[in-house]
């Protein structure tokens, strides 16, 4: 019987790079605690920010972290007093100098984790959970993505017994190493119980090696000059035969 498996985890080394890049010796247990009280305390001091992801990149005296936001006005804030904020308290949290990079989503209906917070977000605020994943559905499909799936699971509805429902359009295929699948959960928390959301997104086929940059869109590729991941010249394109 087959196991389900988290689709990032899969493809790390791929065509996906690791969120925390960094040497850790015999300090790996304390950077990895510290990375993860980082990353709390942003999702907790900008939850209205609409974060995507956080990459941590770490030298010997200088950790640089790098925000994928939705709206990274609300991070910056006037000529960046913000991001000055944020940095001293960054700096109190850990005790060595941080570098902050902010790098905007420019399509957020592409971000699994944008579009399942959406979903969540709706579903608390008592819309439909089948019109907030359709919705999200046919905007994803609408930018380009070549599918998507989403899985809702709890007492949907306010419902006596607990089941789990699949909404899907197009193809992810979760077997295919090279094609490129966003996934992220999200919970609603409601008056009858939390809700599960699940997104699955398939951007398309990778062909040839990408380079595995953590601090990107995405990532997994170099970032581009419109913000975006920049996919290689032949993505898409299936690998010449050899004669």
């Amino acid at each position: 019987m087959g196991q389900k498996a988290n689709p990032i985890g899969n493809r790390l080394g791929i065509i996906r790079g690791w969120d925390s890049n960094w040497f850790g010796g015999k300090k790996f247990e304390a950077k990895l605690v510290e990375d993860d009280k980082i990353r709390k305390y942003l999702n907790a001091r900008l939850s209205k920010a609409s974060i995507s992801k956080i990459y941590i990149e770490r030298t010997l005296k200088l950790i640089t972290v790098t925000i994928n936001t939705a709206r990274p006005g609300l991070i910056i804030g006037k000529a960046g007093q913000e991001v000055d904020k944020l940095k001293e308290e960054l700096k109190k949290l850990t005790n060595k100098d941080v570098q902050i990079n902010i790098s905007e989503v420019k399509r957020p209906e592409l971000d699994s984790v944008l579009v399942a917070a959406t979903i969540a977000r709706q579903i608390e605020g008592r819309v439909s959970y089948r019109k907030a994943v359709k919705t999200a559905i046919s905007s994803t499909m609408r930018v380009g993505a070549e599918g998507i799936k989403v899985s809702v699971s709890g007492r949907i509805g306010g419902a006596e017994m607990a089941r789990r429902e699949h909404y899907k359009e197009g193809r992810t295929p979760l077997h295919t190493f090279r094609a490129d699948i966003d996934y992220a959960q999200a919970e609603a928390h409601t008056t009858y119980g939390r809700i599960g959301v699940k997104v699955w997104i398939c951007k398309g086929i990778i062909y040839g090696k990408p380079e595995l940059v953590p601090s990107t869109v995405g990532g997994n590729l170099k970032e581009g000059g419109r913000g975006g991941a920049q996919r290689p010249s032949n993505f898409n394109q299936r690998p010449r035969r050899k004669k």
